[in-house]
């Protein structure tokens, strides 16, 4: 069996989360009560349990702007206690005259290899995120994330179709930065037309080298997980990147509003098999060692 990194998850004190603690409000993922609660990185590991998981890559959560060098002291703490996660994804944020300012305040962190900075904008106010349609293209932004480059360190980027011209533009605009495009890139609109825009922006962004797509989040906008769906995202991602630029990711605990983390593995493990052993590896494994620079870690060993 394929031994796995899982490339995108959270863990989180409700506390922390103003968007958690706060009233519920309609998000993408829709109803999120079973997950409005402490989810630490003990429930991760039970998760995980038995489904060959040696590695993973924390992504940031969304706490207070200015608590981003606490949200990654919390994750390390974690790490350091428990061996997971291997790699720490954190915030900063790039519409500031000078981001080094953050960054530098998160390089005595052993685990940190990238930041997040959610651009996503969508006409529909609920799935909207970011305050403006078009931040990709914002001079400042792109300055800043160029910036990255100088501490080794990816960019996580979180568009929607509609944005990913400005996203390539983006990546063009930083060579020497890993841009990681988060779940597939967030296809919202299964109709006809909603899969050809997303079709699209993805293929403006798999032409530019230094892109690479995770899979995961696939149940986010139909709330289940769905092996079908799963696979047709699965196959026409890794034929636009190629199963080296391809990623998985778990998303969890927000997938485990509808699902085990078990049969997550199962549909995706399932996706990838048409494509051989080889790719699988790739995009279950290898892909993320390589981009969040995990190779020189001995990594842990949860029930594989």
């Amino acid at each position: 069996m394929t031994a796995i990194i899982d490339a995108h998850h959270h863990i989180w004190r409700r506390a922390d989360l103003p968007w958690l603690d706060g009233p519920m409000q309609p998000r993408i993922f829709g109803p999120y009560e079973p997950i409005r609660r402490d989810y630490p990185i003990g429930e991760y590991l039970s998760d995980i349990t038995d489904c060959g998981v040696t590695a993973s890559v924390y992504v940031q959560a969304n706490w207070a702007k200015d608590t981003f060098d606490d949200e990654v002291a919390y994750v390390q703490r974690a790490a350091d206690e428990t061996g997971f996660p291997q790699a720490i994804v954190g915030y900063a944020d790039f519409l500031v005259d000078d981001v080094r300012l953050q960054c530098d305040r998160l390089t005595k962190y052993r685990g940190m290899r990238g930041l997040r900075m959610q651009l996503h904008w969508h006409a529909n106010p609920q799935y909207r995120f970011a305050g403006e349609p078009d931040l990709a293209r914002n001079a400042t932004l792109q300055r800043n994330v160029a910036r990255l480059a100088d501490y080794a360190w990816t960019f996580d980027l979180q568009v929607f179709a509609g944005q990913m011209a400005g996203a390539a533009e983006l990546a063009a605009s930083a060579p020497k930065v890993i841009f990681i495009l988060q779940h597939a890139g967030m296809l919202e609109d299964t109709s006809a037309a909603g899969w050809e825009q997303w079709r699209a922006g993805m293929r403006h962004l798999a032409a530019c080298p230094n892109v690479v797509s995770k899979l995961s989040g696939l149940g986010t906008f139909i709330h289940k997980n769905d092996p079908d769906h799963i696979a047709a995202l699965v196959r026409e991602t890794v034929e636009l990147f190629g199963a080296t630029r391809c990623l998985f990711g778990s998303n969890f605990p927000v997938e485990k509003l509808w699902t085990r983390y078990s049969d997550l593995v199962a549909a995706y493990r399932h996706a990838l098999k048409p494509f051989g052993e080889e790719t699988s590896r790739a995009a279950l494994h290898d892909t993320a060692a390589k981009v969040y620079r995990l190779n020189s870690l001995g990594g842990g060993n949860h029930g594989t």
